[in-house]
Formats: structure tokens, sequence, C-alpha cells
């Protein structure tokens, strides 16, 4: 596995606080057992483990550096900049550069980069075949196409695009002087796009000089034409169909769009406005669109007088706004899952729970802007943290992983079975609990730790330092190897190994 240059540098970071640190943890830290380890020195870093569940994190500088592995993930960040997820399984990763900018992800056929969406890059592996190819959108494009091989664009220079961005074929010099496109036989030619312009196919022709004048027909199909765009527009759609459409636009005193399964007309637009839609059974009238409007239907049913109520109610969906953009609830419902919904302004409250019927399974989740966000996961796990200034708008795992921790103050997470875990100031107050032990710290003051028969309570990182194994008491004092102990002596099987708990080793 590649060493990341982030993973290097924490790597180098580490040597140097344990370097420094060591001597004063050598009294805290535990011999390893299935049970786990927890050794913290606040802010520098804290490292848990746990054996039995493959588990280990450690954390550096709060939350700017972290190394995790859960089974057979990996996790390394250098937050914000760096966040890279492994699976040593199959051998896939994703990594988040200064997320949203960019990110890769590497798999068993190849590796893919993308900065922005802008810039694409798939580098596939030696004897795989990849047409994609390398995007700088749009100054350049390269790729291969099935039917005409290679092709290269160098934006506004010249280009050659084959099936992609919703056409056949993209042939442009000195765009916007010259350009041509292609879809399904259609030819298309502009010229100081998009003035002018010329169309060509199988029986089909056509012209515009943009704004003012454009026609085109193909024989059987459509015919339409328009001048002073928008102003006035005509067309004929479906022509070699059983319901033909014709549009008639005289903009904005009257449009219409005329079959034998709909009507729709607008007068005044937006003051006035008709649908009817015979197929869907449906009604519609606009005053002043978007703001009052009525549907009736069979499948939905609207009611909207903005900005004092609305109801979109669907076959399995409704919708309501009060006093909009106040408050507004959300319902879907199917067979298989629900989603219930309520907020005021947006973002600045949402209350969403989504139950899975057939799995027996459900989530929630609950934000208030900027304060706090509440989680309820499928497990049962609840998470709660505050402050939350991006959260509730933006519900994005690479906000999650790479941004939050940093302005995270407080986190708690728990369960229905009594374990929870608390993070204050990441880490400098810490309490984890569970059915089989308890374990807090507020730095440098006190820590403590239970679990089964042991019990281990230390005041500023060891200076006076408790421990109870069994009936076995030891007191220590300055750090110091040996101290006081008291109780149950050891046992016979202890005295022939030679162990000696007043040494601490």
């Amino acid at each position: 596995m590649n060493v990341p240059m982030g993973g290097k540098i924490s790597f180098i970071i580490l040597l140097i606080i344990l370097s420094v640190a060591t001597p004063l943890l050598a009294q805290e830290q535990q011999a390893e057992n299935e049970e786990g380890s927890i050794i913290t020195f606040w802010p520098f870093f804290d490292y848990r483990e746990s054996p039995r569940q493959g588990f280990s994190n450690l954390s550096i500088l709060g939350p700017l550096f972290k190394f995790q592995r859960d089974g057979e993930t990996e996790v390394t960040a250098v937050r914000p900049f760096f966040y890279q997820t492994e699976d040593v399984t199959d051998d896939t990763s994703r990594t988040a550069y200064l997320y949203p900018l960019a990110s890769t992800e590497t798999w068993t056929n190849g590796k893919y980069s993308q900065v922005l969406q802008l810039f694409q890059k798939r580098t596939p592996l030696p004897g795989i075949e990849e047409h994609r190819g390398t995007m700088l959108f749009p100054f350049y494009i390269s790729g291969t196409s099935e039917k005409y091989g290679p092709y290269v664009s160098v934006f506004p220079f010249y280009g050659d695009i084959y099936d992609r961005f919703w056409k056949d074929e993209y042939h442009y010099v000195l765009f916007p002087l010259y350009g041509r496109t292609v879809k399904n036989g259609t030819e298309t030619r502009n010229y100081l796009y998009p003035f002018f312009s010329l169309t060509k196919g199988e029986k089909e022709s056509g012209f515009q000089f943009w704004p003012l004048y454009g026609q085109a027909e193909k024989d059987g199909v459509y015919r339409k034409r328009f001048a002073l765009w928008p102003i006035y527009l005509q067309e004929e759609h479906g022509l070699d169909t059983e319901s033909p459409t014709e549009k008639f636009y005289l903009f904005p005193f009257y449009t219409s769009s005329l079959s034998n399964k709909r009507a729709e007309k607008h007068y005044l637009w937006p003051f006035f406005g008709y649908v009817s839609d015979n197929d869907k059974k449906l009604e519609e009238r606009d005053y002043f669109w978007p703001f009052f409007v009525t549907v009736r239907s069979e499948a939905r049913n609207l009611n909207r007088y903005l900005p004092f109520y609305s109801e979109d109610r669907r076959k399995n969906s409704l919708k309501r706004w009060y006093m909009w953009p106040f408050y507004s609830h959300q319902e879907l419902n199917s067979d298989s899952f629900q989603l219930e919904r309520n907020r005021l302004l947006f973002f600045l409250y949402s209350d969403t729970t989504e139950t899975w019927t057939i799995d027996g399974k459900s989530r929630s989740k609950v934000s208030c802007w900027p304060l706090f966000t509440y989680r309820s996961d499928e497990r049962g796990v609840k998470t709660v943290s505050f402050p939350a200034p991006v959260e509730p708008i933006l519900n994005k795992e690479g906000i999650e992983n790479s941004w939050a921790p940093l302005w995270r103050l407080y986190i708690q997470k728990w369960n229905d079975a009594g374990d929870s875990a608390v993070s204050f100031l990441w880490n400098l107050y810490w309490h984890e609990s569970r059915s089989d032990g308890l374990a807090y710290e507020l730095f440098p003051f006190i820590s403590y730790r239970s679990e089964k028969q042991r019990t281990d309570l230390a005041l500023l990182k060891g200076l006076v330092r408790y421990r109870k194994h069994n009936e076995t008491n030891e007191l220590r004092f300055l750090w110091l190897p040996f101290g006081l102990e008291w109780g149950k002596s050891l046992l016979p099987e202890q005295r022939k190994a030679g162990m000696d708990t007043r040494s601490g080793m």
C-alpha cells in the first residue's frame, strides 16, 4: 500500500510527540489485551484500540490528523486537505482533496480523478479499454468512440467529440465561428453560434437567423418557425403520431399547445392559464403563476395560494406549505418505504424520519441551523453534535468526513443498550460507558477507567494513581513504577512466574 504524503508528514509528527510524551505515559499504558487500550495526551494525540473488534484509531492535534482501522477498512485524514478511505480486501480507495475541490477513486480496473467535475481523467489498467479519457471542461476533452475511434477537443480552437453530451457528434473550428452537430441522422451547422444555423437530414431542412427568424421542417414529422424570438412561435409536432400537437405563441399575450389529448392555453402570461389533459384526467387553472394554482386529477390534487397555503397531494406523497417559506410538511408513502419531514424556513429547522417497512428499520434526523444536529440510524445509534454551521444545509458525506470534525465542540453517541460516548473540545473531556465498563477523562486533572475486575484512577496524568485488580489495591505517586499495595496477595501461579505488581512490570 502506498502511503500518501499527508500520511508521511503525520507519521513524522507522531514520532516527535511520542518521543517527548512517552516517559509521562509509561504509567498510563496498559498491557494489550482483548479488551483494548486508551492512551491520551490532549491535544497532541488520542489513541484507542479494541483488538476484539479489529478497531484502532489515532487522532493527532484534535481532529486535524486521523488514522483509523476498522476491520478491513483504513482511514487516513489530514483535515480539511486530505481524506482517504481504503478497503484492503478488494484494494479500492476513495480520496478527497479539500472537499469538494478534488477527488480520486481507485479500483481493480484503474483510477478516476476529478477537480470540480471540470477536470476528469480515467486511467485504466493495461489491457482495459476506457472510452471517456481526460476532460478539462470545456477546454480539453478526449476519449475513444466505439464507432469513430479516438477523438480530441481543444476549445475553442478545434474539436471532434463523439457519443457525449446528448449528441452523436460535435465538430467545431474557432468556436463560435463554425460548429456542426449530428443527432439521429440530423445535421445542424452553426455559423457564429447561436445567430445563424442550417439544418439538414432525411426529408428534413431548416435555417435560422436568431432572433429575427427561423424555420425547420421534416416531412410528416414536424414543422416549426419563429420570428422575433420569443414573441412569435408556431410549431406542429408528432405529425406521424395519433396525437399531433400544435403550438402557437404570441408572447406574452397568448400561448397555446393543443392536441386531441391535451389542451394548454395562457392569456397575458403569467396572469391566466388553463390546462386540460384527457389521458391524465387533469384540469389545471393558473392565476398569476406560480402563486395561485389549482390542479384536479386522479393522480394529483394541488391547491396553491402562496405565500399563505399550498397542498400538493399525489398517490404516494403529500407536500404542504403554511406561510411560505415559514413552515412545510412532506410525506412519502409506499409499500416498502415511508418518509415524513417538517421544516421551518427551509433549513433553519428540519425534522426527518424515514422508515423501511419490510426491513423494520428506521432512521431520523433533526437539525437546527447553526446550533446542532441529531441523528438516529438504522442500528439504533443516536448522535447529537454542535455547533452545526453547514450540516443542516449540505448533508454530504464529504462535509461529515473532511470538515465537520473541525468545528464540532461537542458530540455524543448512545444506543438503547445503554452504551454511550461523549467528547467535548476534541476529547479535552471524554466519557465512554458500556455494559462491561466505564471510562472518562478531563485533561489533565482526572482520568478513570473501570472494566470487569479492574479499576484505574489517575490525577494529573498519574501524579497520583490508584489501581485495583480483583482484591489487590495499589497507590502510586510521582509517576514512580512502584507504590503501596494492599489487599489479597498474589496467586501462587504468579509467584512462580516472577510477577510483581508493585514494580509495574
